[in-house]
């Protein structure tokens, strides 16, 4: 029996059509939470970057691809930051190979200049373009777990090389984000089983992109979505509709998680 539910946001619980969460999709988490069903986050946002998600009662949150984990109360229980020296040797190959770095921290998003890929990021989602900052003060200022790179595929492959304790995940062709290698979305969910006593088979997982392959693979069941990238597809045991076409209602009444009406 499915006990808890974990949802990749961005074209998987949000639209990048619409941004929002589609209304078949809001109450069939509602109707899943009223049958004692525990739903959580599982995105590279960071916790604090969720408002599509008001109104949903989520038991969590893995933010940042695992890195950063909080409860519902927006406690913190789990956080890998990056480390300081591999920081550092992005930023100096991000001068060698001319590619864009982002922090993403808790209080915001910081680069130290924008750019058209910045800038489509930031569109795709619907949020509010980054603030320009001084990179590494902002760093100096505590704990960053994800670093996004505005870089190609071999550009990311140079990067790898030269950073092995970091690893990549990718949802869009033009930037992919950066966390301590041994960290991703099955990671975090994996603090989350532990804490509530749950099983592999008793979690459903969802997503769309590169980032949520890890997650797809460990959960009982891995759930694709209609919209999702051909690695996503092929980690899933199903693919469902797309976000727009009620794809989380579909898969969840197909598993029995919630009646059909």
């Amino acid at each position: 029996m499915i006990r808890a539910l974990f949802f990749d946001v961005d074209g998987t619980l949000v639209s990048f059509r619409t941004h929002r969460v589609p209304d078949s999709a809001r109450e069939a988490l509602l109707r899943a939470h009223a049958r004692g069903v525990r739903l959580f986050v599982a995105t590279g946002r960071t916790a604090s970057n969720l408002t599509p998600l008001a109104g949903l009662p989520f038991d969590g949150v893995v933010a940042l691809n695992g890195a950063s984990c909080h409860t519902a109360d927006g406690a913190l229980i789990a956080c890998r930051p990056i480390p300081p020296e591999a920081f550092e040797r992005v930023m100096a190959l991000s001068e060698e190979l001319g590619f864009e770095v982002m922090l993403e921290l808790d209080e915001g998003e910081f680069v130290a200049r924008t750019s058209p890929a910045i800038e489509e990021l930031f569109r795709l989602v619907d949020l509010p373009a980054p603030r320009v900052a001084d990179l590494r003060e902002r760093f100096s200022h505590g704990d960053c777990c994800q670093l996004c790179l505005f870089l190609d595929a071999e550009t990311e492959r140079r990067v790898m090389e030269q950073v092995p304790e970091l690893i990549a995940a990718r949802w869009h062709p033009a930037f992919a984000d950066f966390n301590p290698r041994g960290v991703d979305k099955a990671t975090g969910m994996r603090t989350f089983m532990e804490r509530f006593g749950l099983a592999p088979d008793e979690v459903m997982a969802f997503g769309d992109g590169g980032n949520d392959t890890a997650m797809l693979r460990a959960a009982g069941i891995g759930v694709a979505m209609g919209n999702a990238c051909a690695e996503a597809r092929e980690a899933a045991d199903h693919t469902t509709s797309s976000v727009d076409d009620d794809g989380i209602l579909r898969a969840l009444v197909r598993f029995g998680v919630i009646d059909e009406y």
